[in-house]
């Protein structure tokens, strides 16, 4: 695989995406829906998903997380494939198209998304770079929850009309839960190697069989959101929709339980990152039909 995309980690993409669509479903039902907001939230989204990823496999090279007895998808930089001084301007790239993009979406959205874009840069660097990278302090999950769920889904929901309604929370809540229990379970597979390598992430912190039933919990909640959401009338009952992704969920929660080898769990992983993107289509998919 060509090094850039290797290092991009296009199993996790999707945690990027679910959001915008989520998002954008909900600015559609309420006949705010543009398409070129759409692709540019879209572009700018990815790319800073993009520069996190790099900055983490520059990040974990260089504190000596990523070993020969890390066990997943091969590391660019601590494999060799790309220099550190490649790296550090791939990661300048992807945040500089990031930028590039908000500067349409500060002009659709005005201050507010000039807030979260900036915050967001700030946030995903020092997630494992700085004096004190929080991603290595059990803080990762915290981040993913409010970067990748509440920011993304709520900003995305705000720069179609400038307003952020009760249904896009709610909405931000289930795909914040689902972005943050796909690091839950990278985490679960790495903490032996983590933790040799001085890497305190949650899974660390509490342990790995802790780490699973946070995982059960954060995709369980999810899903009870959503439901919470209709029976208060804050969603529509076609966002239900969504609750067609339980059977796919409960297999994840069981292998994430039963399996103990890091080829399994990376599976769980990827299976997460799918889960989520399901979640997020069938729930769209729900609130515009609600609208027609």
């Amino acid at each position: 695989m060509n090094p850039w995309i290797l290092a991009a980690r296009p199993a996790t993409l999707t945690a990027a995406v679910g959001p915008v669509l989520v998002g954008s479903a909900l600015a559609a039902a309420d006949d705010a829906f543009r398409w070129d907001a759409f692709l540019v939230i879209l572009f700018a989204a990815l790319a800073i998903q993009v520069g996190v990823n790099f900055a983490n496999d520059l990040a974990d090279a260089a504190r000596g997380a990523d070993t020969e007895d890390r066990v997943g998808p091969q590391r660019a930089v601590a494999s060799g494939l790309l220099t550190p001084g490649q790296m550090r301007r791939g990661i300048a790239t992807a945040f500089g198209l990031a930028a590039l993009a908000g500067l349409y979406l500060i002009w659709l959205g005005g201050w507010v998304i000039l807030v979260i874009g900036v915050v967001s840069i700030i946030a995903a660097i020092g997630y494992t770079s700085g004096p004190v990278p929080y991603g290595y302090h059990g803080l990762g999950e915290v981040f993913v929850f409010v970067f990748f769920g509440l920011a993304a889904t709520v900003g995305t929901r705000y720069v179609y009309d400038r307003t952020a309604p009760a249904d896009a929370w709610w909405a931000a809540v289930a795909m914040g839960l689902l972005a943050a229990a796909i690091l839950v379970a990278n985490n679960v597979r790495d903490v032996d190697t983590d933790r040799a390598a001085g890497k305190r992430t949650l899974s660390v912190i509490i342990g790995r069989d802790a780490s699973r039933w946070l995982y059960a919990g954060m995709v369980a909640v999810a899903f009870v959101t959503i439901a919470v959401a209709v029976e208060t009338d804050i969603l529509p009952t076609w966002s239900l929709l969504a609750l067609v992704a339980i059977p796919r969920a409960g297999i994840l929660i069981r292998a994430i339980f039963t399996q103990t080898s890091p080829p399994a769990l990376i599976e769980v992983l990827k299976g997460t990152a799918r889960l989520q993107l399901v979640f997020a289509t069938f729930l769209s998919i729900g609130i515009l039909f609600a609208g027609l």
